[in-house]
């Protein structure tokens, strides 16, 4: 996303979000603790995403590519913590929970709330991250001073398709609520075109108060505010995923 282009404006009558790590009953590995297996979108930046070349903070994904992001990040300690190799499976959204159910992954690290409809069919681990929903909106549209719900009625607000995400929209009076799309980087597409005045999205206080002292924080800078962030939660999920 293009932080020059963006801006985000808090929405505090909408509902907390927990970022859950998704744990199913079955073994990816048929319960060896060799690998790892952890399933998420790579298409969900600064969380996941997919790059060309491979670096520290990425693991490479069958076929082609890498996956990057705070969510990688998570992986790669829980499996150096188990003592385990790391395999990262590019899911859509929607293939994530039949993935865990079936056995074909490990877990899901990619940002997932718990609701009730899920826990039906995975455990979830104590939470390793937490954010309040928001609103991004161009950095040029007067609703980048936006102060409460109702400066977005009648506006155009888009959601992720299948997720909190999108269902949270309907809180704004008189929202116009659009089609929700498959991923984000077509939601951005959308909001840069002026197609969605508004997109919703997670924000979380801490990396920011980590990395704002920089005038262009980059990756690195994220992910290294990401790490301190998790240090003393990674033993809680660790716990819960051997468990399993």
């Amino acid at each position: 996303m293009n932080q020059r282009r963006m801006a985000a404006a808090a929405l505090a009558a909408m509902m907390a979000l927990m970022m859950l790590a998704g744990c199913g009953g079955g073994s990816a590995n048929g319960g060896s603790a060799k690998t790892f297996t952890v399933g998420m979108e790579c298409n969900y930046a600064p969380f996941n995403w997919t790059q060309v070349e491979g670096d520290d903070y990425s693991v490479a994904l069958e076929g082609a590519g890498h996956a990057g992001g705070y969510d990688v990040m998570m992986a790669k300690t829980l499996a150096e913590k188990m003592g385990a190799t790391l395999v990262i499976k590019k899911l859509a959204w929607e293939g994530l929970e039949p993935a865990v159910t079936s056995g074909e992954i490990d877990a899901i690290i990619a940002g997932m709330t718990a609701t009730p409809e899920r826990k039906e069919n995975a455990d979830f681990t104590t939470p390793y991250y937490e954010s309040e929903m928001v609103c991004i909106v161009r950095a040029d549209d007067p609703l980048a001073k936006a102060t409460s719900l109702a400066d977005f009625t009648g506006k155009n607000v888009q959601g992720q398709q299948n997720t909190l995400y999108d269902e949270i929209i309907d809180q704004i009076p008189g929202v116009n609520h659009m089609t929700p799309l498959a991923s984000y980087p077509l939601m951005v597409l959308a909001l840069q075109n002026g197609d969605a005045d508004a997109l919703t999205a997670a924000f979380n206080e801490y990396a920011g108060e980590k990395v704002k002292k920089a005038s262009r924080p980059s990756v690195l800078q994220r992910l290294a505010a990401f790490k301190d962030m998790v240090k003393d939660t990674t033993e809680k999920v660790r716990k819960k995923v051997l468990e399993r």
